[in-house]
C-alpha cells in the first residue's frame, strides 16, 4: 500500500469514491430534514445546536477519509473492503440522526462514527506497513483517532448534563489529531488536484440535495394548495441562491494554491465544514420557506427568512476569507462581499420588521448574491488582463 505521486497527472475521482459521497448524502439529507423540523416547530437553538453535532460527525469522516484516498487510494480488495466497513457506519449514523437531533440521544451516532474510524485506524495500519517514509505519520494517526474514539464511547455513559460540553472537547480532539499526527514525519502526499476536485464534488452533491428538498417541498405545496405568487418566489430565489452559490464557488478553484503551498491545507479543509454545512442548511431554510406558504403552517415567515440569510451569508463570508488568502490578487475586494451579505441581512430583517412578503425576501436575496457573482466575474477578468 505505498503511497500515489502527488504529481500524478489526471488523478480523478474514483467510482468508489463517488459511491462513499452518495452514502454520506442520506445522512447529510436526514440532518436537514432534522433542522427543518426543528424550525418549523419553533425550536431553534435546540435544532441549529443539534444539526451543528450531527453535522461534525458526518463532515470529519468524509473529510478524513477524502484526504487519506487521496494518497494512499490502492483500489486493492483490503482497501475496497475496508471502505464498504465505513459506508455501512455512515448508514448506522443516518439512522441515529433523528434521535440525536430531537433528544440528544447520540448512541446510533456514535457507534456508525466509530465503525467509520476503527475501519480508517486499519487503512493507515496498512499504510504505515508498506510505506516506510510514511510510517511515523501513519501510525501516529492510528493511535491518535483510536484515543479519541475510546473517548467518543465512554462519552455515551456519562450524565446527560454533561453531553454537550463532552462533544465538543472530542470535537476539538478529533480535529487535532491530523494537525499532530502530520507533525511526526513526511507530510502526507496527497494530490492537490485530487482533493480540490473532491471538495468541489461534495458541494455540488450537497447542492444537489438542496434543489431536491425544495422541489420536493414546491411539489408537495403546488398538490395540495396550488401554486402561488409567494411559492413561485421562493422557488425562483431559491434557484438563483442555489446557482449563484455554485458560481461564487467554482469560480475560486483551489488546486493551484494548494500545490504552491500544501500547509494551508488544513485552514482550507477545515473552513468547508462551514461551506457544507451552510449549503445543507440552505436546503432545510427553503423548506421551512416554502411550508409557510401552506394554510395552517406553524412556520414563521421571519424564522424562514433567517434560516435563508444566515447559510448564505456563511458561506459567502467563509468562501471569500479562503478566496483572499489563497489567491488575493483574483479574490473579490471583501466590502463587495460584505456589502452583499448586509443586502441578504436586509430582506431577512424587512420580513420581520417591516412584512416583506418571505417570496420577495428570497429573491432578493438572490439577486444580491447574483449581483455579487456578476461582479466577481468582471473582477477577475480584470485581474487576468
Amino acid at each position: 500500500m505505498t503511497p500515489r505521486r502527488a504529481d500524478e497527472d489526471h488523478r480523478a475521482s474514483t467510482p468508489l469514491e463517488l459511491l462513499f459521497d452518495l452514502c454520506f448524502v442520506v445522512a447529510v439529507s436526514q440532518a436537514a430534514l432534522q433542522l427543518g423540523h426543528g424550525l418549523v416547530d419553533d425550536h431553534v437553538r435546540v435544532a441549529v445546536t443539534g444539526y451543528l453535532m450531527v453535522f461534525f460527525a458526518i463532515w470529519w469522516a468524509w473529510m478524513n477519509f477524502t484526504w487519506f484516498a487521496s494518497a494512499y487510494d490502492t483500489d486493492d480488495v483490503p482497501y475496497r473492503l475496508l471502505t464498504f466497513v465505513q459506508i455501512v457506519g455512515v448508514l448506522v449514523l443516518a439512522s441515529g440522526v433523528a434521535s440525536a437531533s430531537t433528544s440528544g440521544d447520540f448512541t446510533a451516532i456514535t457507534i456508525g462514527y466509530v465503525i467509520m474510524r476503527v475501519a480508517m485506524v486499519g487503512q493507515w495500519v496498512r499504510a504505515g506497513r508498506a510505506d516506510p517514509e510514511g510510517r511515523a505519520v501513519a501510525y501516529r494517526y492510528a493511535v491518535g483517532v483510536i484515543i479519541v474514539q475510546v473517548g467518543w464511547v465512554l462519552r455515551l455513559f456519562l450524565p446527560h448534563s454533561w453531553g454537550d460540553l463532552s462533544f465538543y472537547v472530542l470535537a476539538v480532539a478529533d480535529v487535532t489529531v491530523p494537525i499532530w499526527a502530520e507533525r511526526g514525519g513526511r507530510m502526507t502526499p496527497w494530490h492537490p488536484e485530487h482533493i480540490s476536485e473532491r471538495y468541489g464534488l461534495f458541494t455540488i452533491i450537497v447542492l444537489g440535495e438542496c434543489v431536491a428538498a425544495s422541489t420536493i417541498a414546491v411539489q408537495s405545496a403546488v398538490s395540495s394548495e396550488g401554486a402561488s405568487a409567494g411559492l413561485v418566489g421562493i422557488a425562483a430565489g431559491g434557484l438563483l441562491l442555489v446557482f449563484g452559490l455554485w458560481w461564487w464557488y467554482f469560480d475560486h478553484p483551489a488546486d493551484e494554491a494548494l500545490r504552491v503551498n500544501p500547509r494551508v491545507a488544513f485552514v482550507w479543509g477545515y473552513a468547508h465544514y462551514a461551506v457544507f454545512a451552510s449549503v445543507a442548511a440552505l436546503g432545510a431554510a427553503l423548506e421551512v420557506s416554502v411550508d409557510t406558504t401552506q394554510a395552517g403552517s406553524g412556520a414563521s415567515a421571519t424564522i424562514a427568512a433567517v434560516a435563508v440569510a444566515v447559510p448564505v451569508s456563511a458561506f459567502l463570508l467563509v468562501t471569500a476569507v479562503l478566496h483572499t488568502w489563497l489567491s488575493p490578487t483574483r479574490a473579490m475586494p471583501f466590502g463587495a462581499v460584505l456589502a452583499a451579505v448586509l443586502a441578504v441581512a436586509a430582506a431577512a430583517v424587512a420580513v420581520g420588521v417591516a412584512g416583506l412578503a418571505l417570496g420577495t425576501a428570497v429573491v432578493l436575496m438572490g439577486a444580491a448574491v447574483a449581483l455579487l457573482v456578476g461582479a466577481d466575474v468582471v473582477h477577475q477578468q480584470r485581474a487576468s488582463a
